[in-house]
């Protein structure tokens, strides 16, 4: 039976269009998906993301471990601030990508994608180092997303949490609407500003009610995993499962930024990437839009040459840009901005060209 989050009720009662994703009974959409992509890019909009998992790092080794498991460099983070990055199998491919916050030396919170929270869970354990805590503390958090440029004037509003000079990838601990405490960061997965809001599973639906009565006269809309989906194609955001896998590596998936090879932490898949590094990138993920008619979908074949040389890990039809996206991976030599191969949708072959992204820009 699949999970629900603390605001499965307030999808109901908004009359969400429920659908299960990573085991979890989520809306997908409340009016349509083309509306509540445009109020986040447009106004703002809320998601339920209560479905992410949190695992909490404690303990005096805290930052040996965390460096340990992630290619990024936690070191280089000051208390209150987050990074995107990764754990990686000794193969140098993508257990997963996370978000980590760092509160101070000796405490650290993971945020894991839905469907790889009991995965990434058994994996730390299993390559912990140091004198650490580690506990999944997932049922302990809602999650709620608020994106789009009004979201800053309308939730400084319901917080004493300062947000005017909040820093992208910062996070500050304080009251909502004073009497919820609450985490919020200045983070998100729409490329929009916006913030992600940490709080008990019993105050969630308080906050969720607050900020949809605060936002509704300014065109603030909650907004479904449809929207989220077409709002991070938009800007190439890989998604776990579509463009990064337990069969992908970071730099062929264009996150070479995230990993920091030359950092003085040795990290799980350090010696496998320095190998991939040196032999050559075989293949490349890659935006495209379609040249001729037709919306290329997760799965499609990429030909090139009469045959078969990659495959489509995601693809729409942009809300924002009204032209047909996809993001697939492609070999090293077809990965040029111009390039030009064919998808193969439903049996009939359609021209696609490689673009520099984001899509969208601002």
């Amino acid at each position: 039976m699949a999970k629900r989050t603390p605001l499965y009720e307030e999808h109901l009662r908004l009359g969400a269009k429920i659908v299960e994703f990573g085991g979890w009974d989520m809306p997908v959409l409340y009016t349509s998906i083309i509306d509540e992509h445009l109020a986040v890019r447009k106004n703002a909009g809320v998601f339920d993301v209560s479905h992410m998992g949190e695992i909490e790092f404690t303990g005096s080794g805290a930052l040996q471990c965390v460096n340990y498991l992630t290619v990024n460099n936690a070191a280089a983070l000051a208390d209150g601030q987050a990074q995107y990055s990764m754990l990686l199998n000794e193969q140098g491919n993508v257990v997963d990508d996370i978000i980590v916050y760092r509160f101070n030396a000796e405490r650290f919170i993971f945020v894991v994608n839905a469907s790889n929270i009991e995965k990434d869970f058994r994996w730390i354990i299993s390559h912990k180092k140091g004198n650490t805590l580690i506990n999944n503390r997932s049922d302990d958090f809602a999650l709620i997303a608020f994106q789009g440029p009004k979201a800053v004037s309308i939730l400084k509003d319901l917080t004493d949490i300062s947000l005017d000079d909040l820093a992208s990838f910062y996070f500050r601990q304080g009251a909502f609407n004073k009497r919820e405490n609450c985490i919020i960061a200045r983070t998100g997965y729409t490329g929009e500003d916006g913030f992600e809001i940490f709080c008990s599973p019993k105050g969630a639906p308080a906050i969720w009610h607050q900020i949809l009565e605060r936002g509704k006269s300014q065109g603030v809309m909650p907004a479904g995993l449809g929207a989220r989906d077409t709002l991070r194609m938009e800007m190439k955001y890989s998604l776990y499962g579509h463009e990064i896998t337990d069969e992908t590596n970071p730099l062929e998936a264009g996150l070479g930024w995230v990993v920091k090879l030359d950092k003085p932490f040795d990290f799980v898949g350090k010696e496998a990437l320095l190998k991939i590094k040196q032999e050559g990138l075989k293949r490349k993920l890659v935006g495209f839009k379609m040249t001729e008619r037709g919306i290329a979908r997760a799965g499609c074949d990429i030909i090139a040459n009469e045959k078969k040389v990659g495959f489509v890990t995601s693809g729409t039809m942009s809300p924002s840009l009204q032209e047909s996206i996809g993001i697939g991976y492609v070999p090293t030599e077809l990965s040029h901005e111009g390039d030009k191969f064919f998808i193969d949708i439903r049996g009939h072959l359609r021209q696609a060209m490689v673009v520099k992204t984001p899509f969208y820009k601002k």
